[in-house]
């Protein structure tokens, strides 16, 4: 299983749209997009999980496109940044 980082998502954007979108690259098997907490609205970006070979098509043919009126930046999680990270 690998986790997306999709970035530049327009504030419109829905998990459900967004899943949509990546369904036709494969299996979306986790999505969570990081929203305002007062509006509730996507704030440009979010997470999403697929089977490998699944999450590198998505890359391939999602990475620019233009969804909403906004170019999508998609790709692999960088877990090196969260070893540090308190919690």
């Amino acid at each position: 299983m690998k986790r997306l980082f999709v970035g530049n998502l327009p504030s419109n954007a829905t998990e459900a749209s967004v899943s949509e979108l990546f369904s036709e690259c494969g299996k979306v098997h986790s999505i969570k997009l990081a929203v305002d907490m007062f509006t509730g609205k996507c704030i440009g970006f979010g997470f999403i999980s697929m089977e490998g070979h699944e999450a590198r098509a998505a890359i391939e043919k999602l990475n620019g496109y233009m969804f909403g009126d906004k170019s999508l930046k998609i790709r692999f999680e960088d877990t090196s940044q969260r070893k540090g990270r308190r919690r």
